[in-house]
């Protein structure tokens, strides 16, 4: 195992001095970083790392940083950050930019010992990318940070990057058309879904998920960080919600593709099941499961009072399911995806479908996140996702999100070997509450969209599952 770098790699305890005006202007803006609404009142230093030898024309600092911004109001889903978050940050210095990274620059800065110098995210530039591709294929040890791979899977040299700029709560790269790095931005200890998962299913020899071939961590205070994972690009793959719109804006039927799309779902599910502990869900989980549901449909109806007609409704939707619970039915959790829905899956050039992006919700704690779950949980994320799907594209295809969805839980039942319409109680309750998060969200966040959530709510608060 070689090293990537010879020179101290702990960054002098001078340098957020330099950064702290620059970032509270620049952190807000990024896309990624979930505090926004509320002001940045200072910065905590928790490891900064240098990854390039001192002295030369381009400087790059790994830093992670807690973030102070105020509490925030109690209302809504209480799903905001709570102050303190940790960051993850790749800041380049230059003596200034050239204009093919003009998008990327933090600012010119002005005290401390990066004085007179020009700071900005390296993840834009290709030679602090190389950086950490050569980090991860030499399992280098720079300061706190760990570079890991898979010593079964070669990473070439030389490959070059190109980051990715439409993403919102992570950062990636890719590697030629061979890997693709993603750098999770908004940092928390323990063991991370986005790595524990694929690995876990490439154990079991699972195809649905790229395998991890290298990671990023850091070792802290005596906890462990998951950073970054480098898993094999699908060149030429499409988006699954970018491939639904464009076939909806045609007016293509969509239903072969949800049928495979449920296949590759319940595939994952059922190698999750057998890599990874499952559990029975009683009386007392489901009652717990259930206070949650209704929880978050008072705190909703509170922020959002469009939703106060049709909380009688839900809440009988949420109840029905722990009045199955208390005449003694019960239900298996396993590990799920979390937080599935068409951005989350790729079709390849041959028509396979794959699964990504295990981290979860990321205003979840991590352990929430790493609980077991029943599988319907994924299914029912998949079916809100047709339904806005169909709401994106003007004029309407009538009757397309019923077709996918049906589709969606037909292919579910072929791989499965059950259909997830078998157990509509469970299905409907987990629809329900996702439903009522959305609402919360776009209430919040894009107010033109809250007639989406809204729609499914008069539906699943008006019928009920038979």
């Amino acid at each position: 195992m070689s090293e990537a770098v010879t020179h101290p790699a702990t960054a002098g305890p001078g340098l957020l001095v330099s950064l702290d005006p620059l970032l509270r202007d620049w952190l807000p803006r990024q896309r990624w970083f979930a505090g926004k609404g509320r002001p940045v009142t200072g910065f905590t230093p928790v490891a900064a790392t240098e990854l390039l030898p001192p002295g030369g024309k381009l400087g790059l600092y790994h830093l992670l940083v807690q973030v102070h911004q105020p509490h925030p109001p109690v209302q809504g889903t209480g799903t905001a950050p709570a102050p303190g978050d940790c960051y993850q940050l790749l800041i380049g210095v230059r003596e200034a930019l050239p204009p093919r990274l003009a998008p990327a620059l933090i600012g010119h800065v002005t005290e401390g010992p990066l004085a007179g110098q020009t700071v900005y995210e390296a993840l834009y530039d290709p030679r602090p990318a190389e950086v950490l591709l050569e980090a991860l294929r030499t399992q280098a040890r720079i300061g706190h940070l760990r570079f890991e791979r898979d010593p079964h899977r070669e990473i070439r040299p030389g490959l070059v990057s190109r980051a990715v700029t439409t993403e919102q709560s992570n950062s990636s790269v890719i590697y030629g058309d061979t890997f693709i790095l993603k750098l999770l931005r908004r940092i928390v200890p323990g063991v991370n879904p986005d790595l524990e998962l694929p690995l876990a299913l490439a154990r079991e020899g699972c195809p649905r998920v790229p395998a991890p071939t290298a990671w990023l961590g850091a070792e802290l205070a005596g906890q462990s960080y998951v950073l970054g994972v480098l898993q094999p690009y699908v060149q030429g793959a499409a988006d699954g919600w970018e491939l639904a719109l464009r076939e909806l804006a045609k007016g293509e039927d969509f239903s072969a593709e949800a049928r495979a799309l449920g296949r590759a779902t319940a595939e994952v599910h059922t190698a999750l099941a057998r890599a990874l502990p499952t559990v029975t869900l009683g009386h007392t989980q489901l009652r717990s499961t259930v206070d949650g549901m209704l929880g978050r449909l008072d705190l909703a109806a509170q922020a959002v009072p469009a939703l106060g007609p049709y909380v009688p409704g839900l809440r009988s939707t949420f109840e029905a399911l722990a009045d199955l619970a208390a005449e003694g039915q019960t239900w298996t959790a396993q590990r799920v995806h979390g937080d599935l829905h068409l951005g989350q899956c790729l079709r390849s050039p041959a028509g396979q479908w794959s699964l990504i992006d295990f981290e979860g919700e990321p205003a979840k704690p991590l352990a929430e996140r790493r609980m077991p779950q029943p599988a319907v949980r994924d299914v029912a994320g998949m079916l809100r996702s047709f339904d806005y799907a169909a709401h994106s594209v003007q004029p309407s295809v009538p009757g397309w999100a019923e077709h996918c969805r049906a589709a969606y839980c037909s292919g579910y039942a072929e791989a499965a070997g059950r259909d997830p319409r078998t157990d509509p109680v469970l299905l409907r309750a987990h629809e329900t509450d996702k439903a009522v998060y959305e609402v919360v969200y776009e209430a919040r966040h894009r107010p033109d969209w809250l007639p989406v959530p809204l729609s499914a709510i008069r539906r699943l608060a008006s019928t009920q599952p038979t």
